[in-house]
């Protein structure tokens, strides 16, 4: 046991330190991937070079198999540093998981081929019955990273043979049988390069397709004998998924504060002289919100132990809208706090590519994800607490 525990605590330092360097490379090219609206082939080369593309695969593809709560760490670490390379540091490894729910046959082919898998969950496109497969169509959205990735799972509603209904699924489809389409060029998260991604009648084996729905339910893969120590497997596969949109938020909203107190101990107001640091002003402002961060760090901490104790059956069992409501609560809170210290700055924070500025543009934008709407969280978990279904996944 103590063996374990030592490499345990050995390899999540390694992670962590190689989340370090992809910071601030990163921080380092933001303006470059401001303007190229991606980050650069340096940033996802270190990402690979320091294993954290490899985090979430299973033991058996030689990955270390990383639990949710080192996940969120080198999340929020990477964010800290610049957020839309905190984006791609959630989305490259999370995308990793997606195979360990295909039959292992399948498996074996999307992972041993290599590359990094991208994805678009909006189930925009159609499936039309060939053979032993689906052609899937459709033109997707925001397709994170894809510029990077030799794969790409695609949302449709469609009847799987085993269902008899119409259900959530995700075909996995290679890059080089859709057309990529470069038309990213948004207030924030510039660096994700989040393309739009165009499948015409791409013909896709049924083993290569993803049943969401009963990932979600049944929180297994199709075999019997798995992994039962596999982090994606015994929670709820939507609320564990989602996990990294917070965290980005919150290693974002740690770095405004850092800047917000570096900058205000150095300002003078040119009116009266004062030092700001020395003002009630912004003394108040950094107290109350170094305290709400803290509250929102504690909110993390339960929705990762919800998670961790899912099938616990000592704990309550969480429904999918209180994961939504506490991740967009965070989310929300990490945006209020940046705006609130950018407002305190004044005019000096104003200027295009400043840390603040920038930060704030790309938290914002995190919050405008589907999973990140506040206002739809809270009528879910509404809906919930009084016994009915808040509609949501997770």
């Amino acid at each position: 046991m103590a063996n374990n525990t030592l490499e345990k605590t050995e390899l999540i330092k390694q992670l962590t330190d190689g989340a370090v360097k992809v910071g601030r490379l990163a921080e380092m090219e933001a303006q470059e991937a401001e303007k190229n609206a991606s980050i650069s082939d340096n940033v996802v080369n270190l990402l690979k070079e320091t294993q954290i593309t490899r985090m979430l695969l299973p033991n058996k593809y030689g990955g270390p198999q990383v639990d949710l709560r080192t996940f969120a760490k080198v999340i929020r670490t990477v964010s800290f540093y610049n957020v839309s390379a905190g984006w791609l540091t959630y989305l490259f490894p999370l995308h990793n998981t997606l195979p360990s729910f295909l039959p292992p046959k399948t498996r074996d082919e999307v992972v041993n081929q290599g590359g990094l898998i991208c994805d678009v969950f909006a189930p925009v496109g159609k499936a039309e019955k060939d053979g032993e497969g689906f052609r899937i169509s459709g033109t997707y959205n925001f397709a994170s990273g894809v510029l990077f990735s030799d794969w790409v799972g695609l949302g449709v509603i469609m009847e799987h043979p085993d269902s008899g209904r119409p259900e959530f699924c995700m075909p996995i489809i290679p890059i080089s049988e859709v057309t990529v389409v470069k038309n990213w060029d948004t207030f924030g998260l510039r660096g994700t390069g989040s393309n739009q991604v165009i499948a015409d009648n791409v013909y896709v084996p049924l083993d290569r397709i993803l049943r969401l729905e009963v990932m979600d339910s049944t929180r297994r893969p199709p075999e019997k004998d798995y992994d039962k120590e596999y982090p994606f497997y015994h929670v709820p596969f939507f609320s564990a998924f989602y996990i990294g949109f917070a965290n980005i938020a919150l290693g974002g909203a740690e770095r405004a504060l850092a800047e917000f107190k570096q900058l205000t101990e150095k300002r003078v107001r040119l009116m009266d002289g004062t030092r700001e640091s020395e003002s009630p002003r912004s003394q108040r402002v950094i107290a109350e919100a170094t305290t709400e961060f803290h509250a929102v760090e504690a909110l993390m901490e339960k929705y990762i132990h919800m998670l961790e104790n899912y099938e616990n059956e000592d704990e309550p069992t969480p429904g999918p809208a209180e994961f939504f409501a506490i991740r967009t609560k965070i989310i929300k809170s990490c945006v209020d706090i940046v705006v609130r210290l950018l407002l305190t700055l004044g005019g000096a924070a104003l200027y295009k590519g400043g840390p603040i500025e920038l930060i704030l543009r790309d938290l914002i934008s995190v919050a405008t994800h589907k999973t990140s709407l506040y206002e739809d969280a809270v009528a879910s978990y509404g809906k919930e607490l009084f016994g009915f279904n808040g509609e949501t996944l997770g």
